[in-house]
């Protein structure tokens, strides 16, 4: 009996530096925004009276609505994009590529880290600004006649920059779901007359899907809550969540409505994630 609660008390005080480290740097902080969202601010003060009212204005006043939907479909068009040019890119990877050169190519596929995120994104400005690179092939080229200015288009080059910066979060879980296909089922699919293709969709994608699935959502999270693009790219012009909730907080200094927004992205980013994951899970069921 006493080993067995010195194996306890050993268990515990391992468990106790990482448990206190999430409460504090985690949960505290999410808790506080949690209860400012149904405080009263304004001037850099909350307080009382509690209230929804924050929640209420939210989803009535078109600006706020505006901004919400606007960074949600902005996340899944980054998202779709991301992970259909990656599967490819993956796929590719791991069936075509001898096994001793596919450290190299995941090698290369990992370079854009190795730069700042803010640098990555501030070269897409040179790219797609006016008179950049884009506007000077299409000039040169003689489609265009004067530039085309695609940052002037803030939807449009917002969505190129994420689908770029995030590319690589894609391409890795999707490989290592792909390295876990047992060839053997292709080839015995095959061997039953079905096409490449038609295995592809019965049997590869299948059992890829939880590598899909950990793509997606290691798109769509954080692309949701992203501030520098639609700062650098969109110039300010095409806000998204994020920069609503940096003017809310140090421009207004409306923590309370802030700290609303904050936690309305929260849930929305939860329940689209909970309900792609569980149609996914609905297809492989179906699948089997």
């Amino acid at each position: 009996m006493a080993k067995g609660n010195s194996e306890a008390r050993t268990g515990w005080l391992l468990v106790s530096p990482p448990a206190v480290y999430t409460v504090l740097l985690l949960a505290a902080p999410l808790a506080t925004v949690l209860i400012y969202s149904f405080l009263t601010g304004g001037k850099g003060e909350v307080g009382a009276p509690v209230t929804l009212q924050n929640y209420i204005d939210l989803f009535t006043q078109p600006v706020y609505r505006a901004v919400m939907w606007r960074s949600l479909t902005i996340s899944l068009m980054v998202t779709a994009t991301t992970v259909i040019l990656a599967y490819p890119i993956a796929y590719f990877v791991s069936f075509h590529v001898s096994p001793s050169k596919k450290s190299l190519w995941l090698f290369l596929i990992t370079i854009p880290f190795w730069t700042s995120y803010i640098i990555r994104v501030s070269l897409w400005r040179t790219i797609l600004g006016y008179n950049g690179i884009v506007d000077s092939l299409l000039m040169g080229l003689g489609i265009t006649a004067e530039p085309v200015n695609i940052l002037s288009h803030g939807f449009a080059s917002i969505v190129f920059t994420l689908s770029h910066a995030y590319a690589p979060f894609a391409v890795l879980p999707i490989f290592v779901s792909l390295e876990k296909v047992d060839r053997a089922l292709l080839e015995a699919g095959q061997d039953l007359g079905e096409t490449r293709w038609t295995t592809f969709l019965r049997v590869t994608l299948p059992l890829t899907m939880p590598g899909v699935i950990a793509a997606v959502l290691i798109v769509f999270i954080p692309t949701v809550g992203d501030y520098v693009t639609p700062e650098l790219i969109g110039g300010g012009k095409t806000p998204m969540i994020a920069n609503l909730i940096e003017v809310e907080m140090l421009k207004k200094r409306d923590q309370a409505m802030g700290s609303a927004i904050a936690v309305a992205a929260m849930l929305i980013v939860g329940v689209v994630s909970a309900a792609f994951v569980l149609a996914n899970r609905r297809y492989l069921g179906g699948r089997k």
